[in-house]
């Protein structure tokens, strides 16, 4: 009974709180096809997601953790007048964070400009995203009462009218002045609507009346620590892409990039996952069994992660049919991307134990060892492999940092593993091995022959449990 309550708890989140994201996310991916035929040069793309890559990177030094800082402290009193003066104290410190971070990259639009793109000519544009980092350093923290009051319905809304809003502007942009200004602008756009329609909604919780300056030192130490978390997930997100517009030039950094936003259809399964795991994983940190539950998940996690990848797989260059011509050769990024997401979710699934052991800087380290794999990976394999190897550097970072937290949670006695895990990652790395080295073999006997296998893994304990 105990098991059936929290399984259904677990599927609650995982569709309630999850699914409801991919709503806004799924309006990119279909817009992808149009984008791609409206623009047929795909540096223009590559420039574009340089300078989204600039503008994340900013936004995390910007916030300062004080996002995730503002749900620890938010429910430490019920008052409101406490509540009012935790967001007050947040708005204040990144205000004036977002100032200085923006307004260095503004000061240092040239030099930034130089190392991004070998040239001083896209200035302009990267002073553009100074600005915007502004925005969505202001946007990360006006946005927060909403999500703390869970207000599950203005998210919903707002995850589509956001990428409608920033379509809206965009496309026309494209068509008739500039595709750059377009991909620019609709983003700037969206950022200053989400900043307009939640400072509308959640005015009453911000006053600089209620500014406090021991409550910001405490969100300062809870915060900034967390900031290297952010950091290595930039890296595993963006540097490959600097990595190849250094290497390749720009056109295959453009080429990667619409790869990658397709290939992130598995990013759905991980934002549902996202949505309710930490729930459901703190409310049953004190079960007995929480250990064996936990070790279920991942494998349950696991497998279907790996039988959703080969389910896929031979639809891939089917996939890369809705973009135009230049951005199909992205196509060999699409497995690895695909998986490295699902990936992610492993490895929050078992390192939520280091969180259990109160020894949260094993989540850093991990992720940094990773991350330092994934560095090395792209300049070894980016000249060699071109696009195709920022992508399995990605695969094989995250890979490295599941495999090292689940050994060191493994040690603690926090989590079990079984031969059956073994088995399933070895089909899934045979088949793999056979889709890429052997490509005239048919990709859907390659995927059906791999499930099959897994599937059959399964039999003994279906036999027993009958």
């Amino acid at each position: 009974m105990i098991l059936g309550t929290r399984t259904k708890l677990f599927l609650e989140n995982f569709f309630v709180y999850g699914l409801t994201g991919v709503l806004g996310k799924m309006i990119p991916v279909l817009m992808l096809p149009i984008v791609t035929r409206l623009i047929p040069d795909a540096s223009v793309y590559g420039v574009a997601d340089l300078l989204h890559i600039i503008v994340s990177f900013a936004s995390a030094f910007a916030v300062l953790g004080m996002y995730d800082a503002m749900f620890r402290v938010f429910f430490d009193e019920e008052t409101t007048e406490f509540k009012k003066r935790v967001c007050s104290t947040a708005i204040i410190v990144v205000s004036v964070s977002s100032l200085c971070v923006g307004g260095l990259i503004m000061l240092f639009s040239g030099v930034i400009s130089e190392a991004f793109f070998s040239s001083g000519a896209l200035r302009p544009w990267v002073c553009l995203m100074g600005f915007q980092t502004i925005l969505s350093g202001f946007d990360s923290i006006i946005s927060a009462p909403t999500r703390m009051q869970n207000q599950r319905r203005v998210f919903v809304v707002m995850s589509v009218l956001l990428p409608v809003i920033s379509y809206s502007v965009s496309i026309p942009l494209i068509l008739f002045i500039d595709p750059l200004l377009g991909l620019v602008m609709g983003g700037l756009f969206a950022a200053a609507a989400k900043l307009f329609i939640f400072g509308w909604l959640n005015k009453s919780w911000f006053s600089p009346g209620f500014f406090d300056g021991k409550l910001a030192k405490e969100m300062l130490k809870i915060g900034v620590p967390l900031m290297p978390t952010f950091f290595i997930y930039w890296i595993y997100n963006s540097l490959s892409r600097i990595m190849i517009a250094s290497f390749l030039g720009t056109e295959q950094n453009g080429i990667y990039a619409v790869g990658s936003k397709l290939a992130h259809i598995s990013y759905f399964i991980y934002s549902a996952f996202a949505g309710g795991w930490q729930y459901f994983a703190f409310s049953t940190m004190k079960d007995k069994d929480h250990t064996l539950l936990m070790s279920r998940v991942f494998e349950a996690l696991g497998t279907l992660s790996i039988v959703s990848f080969f389910l896929l797989l031979p639809w891939v260059d089917h996939i890369f049919l809705l973009v135009s011509e230049p951005y199909r050769p992205a196509s060999v990024v699409f497995p690895y991307l695909f998986i490295s997401p699902l990936l992610l979710m492993l490895f929050q699934t078992v390192g939520n134990q280091f969180l259990v052991m109160k020894k949260a800087y094993l989540t850093v380290l991990v992720l940094l060892f990773g991350a330092l794999t994934n560095i090395t990976l792209n300049a070894l394999l980016i000249p060699r492999m071109g696009i195709e190897g920022a992508a399995l550097a990605t695969a094989l970072g995250y890979s490295t940092s599941v495999a090292l937290a689940f050994v060191l949670v493994r040690n603690k006695g926090m989590i079990y593993g079984n031969w059956r895990q073994l088995v399933v990652f070895g089909i899934s790395l045979v088949g793999f091995l056979i889709f890429r080295v052997s490509p005239e073999i048919s990709t859907v006997l390659v995927s059906a022959a791999s499930i099959a296998g897994i599937g059959a893994s399964y039999l003994p304990s279906i036999i027993k449990n009958k």
